[in-house]
């Protein structure tokens, strides 16, 4: 089958039934869509009558929340697709929503439009198909040649069940608020920002604040060096808000703070939190009574398991553990340089503790580079005979000396460390010793390219 770079996914199930099929529905849809996938929930659409079938509102509650969160989970192992669950067709408690027989205008106009709506016969020649594309095309901003497919996924033996018990009920509503706040770094935005960016959406009536963190708020970041630019960040976050809710009023602003304009706006009614944020939910209540401003109602969502993280890495979606990924990447295509020598090629790889040297050490050492850890020259250098030895012990005395003749880390380090002096003494005296051994040891390198891991002693 053809693969479409977008596509709109309309899910016509009860959502009583939706969350044991949406695995199977979008692992058929990420065989036909490659990049984005809108995903449109309304269910008990029917495509086989004479009429032709329009979108209608669906109440916002805590089961539709639970839903579209387990749909952008089950959506994380399709790492190519861009999934984008739209909100227009779903209420919250505002008494003003967008009018849904107007046409929605999309970021990737639609080439395809998909279902899991289910014929008696089984196949794809059929009226469904029409009135579905009728239904797309009536809804959303779509391709001029837009394609139609009745998916058919292959559902489990526990499906026959649900089938059996298939009710929906409009389950408890969810407390929308007039304007809501949340922050949030949002680098390479991912399904647990979007989770936490579509219940944002549903809580909002009117307006919803987002403070992007920039500058000093990134300094502890890990691998900050990789996070993205904050107009890039901006312009993702923008472009997926405009998409899934257009109705609702945004304001994105920069905070090099952890508060923000939390602490100020007097409009403000709700913040939204994730488990682990959910303090800061709590100081910002406390700075606004001290500001003389009310309180904020906290809603809290939960943290998202990522299957596919390693040892290293957060259980949870993290844009950290999208960073730590892009380690031995090609980031960009480095310049070319004529004076530069085609062999040795000399790499110094440089950076603070745990940013991830030894990772990339290791994967340009499978790739057959040599690896000169200075860290290790550092404590060569000073070993009885090295170039450091004797201008170590005539610098700091011979106190420092152990009975057969090595020199005592632990004394050194003790005259050393925290004295800035000291340690700037030491330093002038062992890293010229350290970039001898490296030049020897770079001559002696038979490897075509050479890899220096710069580490201080």
């Amino acid at each position: 089958m053809s693969v479409f770079r977008s596509g709109v996914l309309v899910l016509t199930s009860p959502l009583s039934a939706l969350s044991m099929r949406l695995a199977p529905i979008l692992a058929s849809a990420a065989k036909i869509v490659q990049d984005t996938l809108y995903v449109h929930l309304q269910p008990g659409l029917l495509l086989t009558g004479s009429s032709q079938p329009t979108s209608t509102y669906i109440p916002a509650t805590q089961e539709v929340c639970s839903l579209i969160s387990k749909l952008y989970s089950d959506a994380d192992v399709h790492g190519n697709l861009d999934v984008r669950v739209l909100l227009t067709n779903i209420k919250n408690q505002s008494g003003s929503q967008q009018t849904l027989s107007s046409v929605q205008n999309l970021s990737h106009p639609p080439e395809v439009v998909l279902t899991d709506f289910q014929t008696i016969d089984g196949g794809q020649y059929n009226p469904a198909k029409q009135q579905l594309e009728r239904y797309a095309t009536n809804s959303y901003s779509c391709h001029p040649h837009l394609t139609s497919v009745l998916l058919y996924p292959e559902y489990g033996i526990e499906e026959d069940i649900i089938n059996l018990k298939e009710t929906d009920s409009e389950g408890n509503p969810l407390q929308s608020h007039s304007d809501v706040v949340v922050g949030g770094t949002f680098d390479r935005l991912h399904n647990a920002h979007k989770i936490l960016l579509s219940v944002c959406c549903l809580l909002s009536e009117r307006r919803l604040l987002i403070g992007v963190a920039d500058k000093e708020l990134l300094d502890n970041k890990a691998l900050k060096e990789l996070i993205e630019p904050y107009e890039k960040r901006v312009e993702k976050l923008a472009q997926f808000l405009v998409d899934v809710k257009p109705s609702l009023g945004y304001d994105i602003v920069p905070i090099s703070d952890p508060f923000g304009p939390s602490i100020t706006d007097p409009e403000l009614k709700c913040i939204v939190v994730s488990e682990e944020t959910q303090k800061g939910g709590q100081s910002v209540n406390k700075r606004r009574l001290e500001n003389g401003l009310s309180e904020l109602r906290i809603h809290e969502i939960q943290l998202v398991t990522d299957p596919k993280h390693s040892e290293n890495e957060e259980e949870k979606i993290s844009s950290s553990s999208f960073r730590n990924r892009l380690l031995g990447t090609l980031l960009k295509t480095p310049a070319e340089n004529p004076s530069m020598p085609s062999r040795p090629y000399v790499i110094g790889l440089t950076g603070g503790s745990g940013s991830g040297k030894s990772s990339i050490a290791k994967i340009l050492e499978k790739l057959g580079a040599a690896l000169i850890d200075c860290d290790k020259l550092g404590h060569q250098s000073y070993k009885p005979g090295g170039p450091a030895y004797q201008k170590v012990i005539d610098e700091f005395g011979t106190d420092i000396v152990c009975e057969d003749g090595t020199i005592n880390r632990r004394a050194i380090a003790s005259k050393v460390f925290g004295n800035k002096d000291q340690l700037k003494r030491l330093t002038d005296i062992v890293w010229p010793a350290i970039a001898t051994l490296a030049k020897e040891a770079v001559k002696e390198a038979a490897a075509e390219g050479i890899f220096l891991h710069f580490e201080p002693p």
